[in-house]
């Protein structure tokens, strides 16, 4: 797969393009095939730094992370997984492929998992309750699926519209469709865009040094 920074690989399904000649800044997300009917995401974050993240769904028509995307970009989740992404976290199965890392990359990841760890479960639970329901293997539409998610977490009021919750729903079955239509070596780009993109929280322990050698 070539770097997005030097042009799109022939058979790309652009749904976007990210970069400083952008109508609006982004981060790029490519989706391609891998070994074994998997699929992998790779994450060109805006400070260079671009990052690889593995889809274990081989048994789904659309990969799961798919879902993650559209589900999080479609309803706002700026904390969900790919907003968190998007500032610097890591996860436990994904690797860093080009750029370079900060310096406190490590505990800058832990601080923003530790920060949206809540939202993070609200992301899984409605992204998992949207694919279900664009594969066809749930039990209710996607409305009704949503709201059981929601409620499964949270206990605040429901905060998207039927309206939403159905555009999301259809946003994802067109990426599914563009999913699906892909050839063995094409690729589909998707746009993360940077208002959806995770704070990271200040760190405590250096606010905590400058302290102490204050008082000193």
């Amino acid at each position: 797969m070539r770097d997005a920074a030097r042009g799109a690989p022939r058979g790309v399904n652009s749904v976007a393009r990210c970069g400083p000649t952008a109508d609006h800044g982004c981060v790029l997300i490519v989706f391609a095939r891998a070994a074994l009917g998997e699929s992998v995401a790779t994450i060109h974050r805006n400070d260079g730094v671009v990052v690889e993240l593995p889809s274990y769904s081989r048994k789904h028509r659309i990969p799961h992370d798919l879902a993650h995307a559209v589900t999080e970009r479609e309803l706002g989740l700026a904390d969900g997984v790919f907003g968190s992404i998007a500032s610097g976290v890591m996860f436990g199965n994904m690797r860093v492929v080009a750029g370079r890392v900060r310096h406190d990359a490590a505990a800058r990841s832990s601080r923003i998992l530790d920060a949206n760890r809540r939202a993070l479960g609200v992301a899984e639970i409605l992204a998992g309750m949207l694919h279900q329901v664009v594969e066809g293997s749930g039990p209710f539409g996607a409305v009704e699926a949503a709201r059981r998610g929601w409620g499964s977490l949270r206990q605040e009021p429901f905060p998207w519209t039927d309206e939403q919750v159905l555009a999301a729903a259809e946003a994802l079955r067109e990426h599914g469709e563009r999913w699906v239509a892909l050839g063995p070596e094409d690729t589909l780009e998707f746009r993360w865009p940077d208002r959806l993109i995770a704070p990271a929280p200040a760190d405590d322990t250096r606010h905590r040094r400058s302290a102490r050698r204050a008082r000193k």
